[in-house]
């Protein structure tokens, strides 16, 4: 290589090392964060569930892992987990919970559309997104029945959603009303009832993302306790809690388009989406007669249109014998029937485990006053919500979560516009301010002229070529 050659090349290695000391490379600063809870609303697609619970295929859906309904026609996912990237835009988020349908019912007593969908996740990157689910489905026709781990189901359109965003203050990405359309894996999956290109439910759902970590600071080592604090001997109860979503059908009926009404929570009840919590669980178990006794904090009123006014609170549950009561103070309009038996359940076994005490959704039946609390709306022995009962004896006792919402749960079925997490002021693909830019292409400036700096001295010393 000719001198001449080997200056230049030391120049633009000089440069192009310059150059990247002082432009950022692309992702380096960025650090995609953690999806730590939220929901997707999702309806799949409204005229199916009509078909399904129409006078053809006279079925029916069930929900599973904890998936709640909203309003007349949509399914809520909870508890997402995922990550998100504000500076590509780059999200993926996965959701709990799922939607059994059956039309059909064969003389065998199976059925001919047989189908499931749950986990639903949403990835979105470069301008586009995808819906995946895991299916488990009956063919039409032959009833072969295929499970499938997240297929494509549906591509999302975001209609020019800026997904990027301000890495420091965007704790929460909503994205409304996404327009939905089957993909040709989706279509295989949903056991050829439909075609690739058919236009299903729009997707809408809300993810909290936690906040980047910051670093690590040394820490004491904890200490340990002097004293841990065991079972109570007298079977004393140190916490617990209730699981009772009352039953689907009325939640729909209340948020419907009949009673156009709502449910508000009180004095520490949690909405769990399919369910509420009602927590501060204090009574007392006896290990020997496998016997609890328990009551619970909370209340939950239920108000709409025809006169629809009925709140329950102080629940309280005894289990003996193997069967359960849960009891309430029902308030109908303005007169309150207290200790009021709702529903039974079975409880066969009430063995304590890691300091727990759990019945865990245990079919519940309407009792005679129980159908009376709800004005005839249900008769006796009618199915309800499951019951779920955890008390803790021992103080290290954990409870089991609740199913995360994320922040700002909403009952309605109509979400507004769509939003995108906040979008970056300097317009797409840049990811920059103007005032870096500015300062970059200045340095840029004075990298060029160094470098000519460097090859016009370099070219001073060296004698010519040739």
């Amino acid at each position: 290589m000719s001198r001449r050659a080997r200056i230049r090349v030391l120049a633009v290695t000089l440069f192009t090392a310059l150059l990247g000391a002082l432009l950022p490379v692309a992702g380096a600063h960025a650090q995609a964060r953690t999806v730590q809870g939220g929901r997707l609303d999702w309806g799949v697609k409204s005229s199916f569930q009509s078909y399904i619970t129409g006078p053809i295929a006279k079925g029916s859906y069930s929900l599973t892992g904890g998936a709640a309904t909203v309003g007349a026609s949509q399914f809520r996912f909870h508890s997402a987990t995922g990550s998100y990237d504000g500076s590509t835009g780059a999200f993926a988020s996965s959701f709990s919970g799922g939607v059994h349908f059956v039309g059909h019912k064969q003389s065998d007593g199976s059925h001919e559309l047989d189908m499931t969908i749950s986990r639903p996740t949403v990835r979105i990157s470069g301008g586009g997104g995808t819906l995946y689910v895991d299916v488990v489905s009956k063919a039409k026709g032959t009833g072969a029945v295929t499970s499938s781990r997240q297929v494509p189901f549906a591509t999302l359109a975001l209609g020019g959603i800026d997904m990027k965003g301000d890495e420091n203050t965007t704790n929460t990405v909503t994205l409304n009303n996404l327009p939905a359309t089957l993909t040709s894996a989706g279509a295989k999956s949903f056991a050829g009832y439909y075609t690739a290109g058919t236009a299903l439910d729009p997707v809408s759902l809300s993810a909290d993302v936690a906040p980047k970590k910051a670093a690590p600071s040394p820490t004491k080592p904890a200490e340990p306790k002097a004293k841990k604090e065991k079972e109570d001997a007298a079977g004393k109860l140190r916490d617990g809690a209730v699981d009772w979503g009352v039953r689907r059908t009325f939640r729909e009926y209340v948020t419907g388009d009949i009673a156009q009404g709502e449910w508000k929570l009180g004095a520490g009840a949690q909405d769990g989406g399919a369910l509420f919590r009602f927590p501060e669980g204090a009574g007392t178990y006896d290990k020997k007669k496998q016997a609890l006794d328990g009551e619970f904090a909370g209340s939950v009123r239920f108000t709409g249109k025809h006169g629809l006014d009925l709140s329950l609170a102080h629940v309280s549950v005894t289990v003996a014998d193997g069967k359960g009561t849960l009891r309430a103070d029902v308030t109908s309009g303005k007169k309150t029937t207290k200790d009021t038996p709702l529903v039974t359940f079975t409880a066969k076994s009430l063995a304590a485990k890691d300091g727990l005490v759990r019945v865990d959704e245990a079919p519940s039946e309407l009792t005679a006053a129980g159908a009376k609390a709800f004005g005839g709306m249900y008769r006796a022995g009618a199915a309800m919500d499951p019951v779920s009962v955890a008390v803790a004896l021992d103080a290290d006792a954990v409870l089991p979560a609740l199913p995360d919402l994320g922040n700002s749960p909403s009952a309605s079925a109509s979400p507004e516009a769509a939003v995108a997490a906040e979008p970056v002021a300097d317009g797409p693909g840049s990811g920059l301010s103007g005032g870096a830019v500015a300062g970059i292409a200045g340095g840029v400036v004075l990298l060029v002229a160094a470098a000519a700096l460097v090859v016009v001295r370099m070219r001073k010393r060296a004698p010519a070529d040739g």
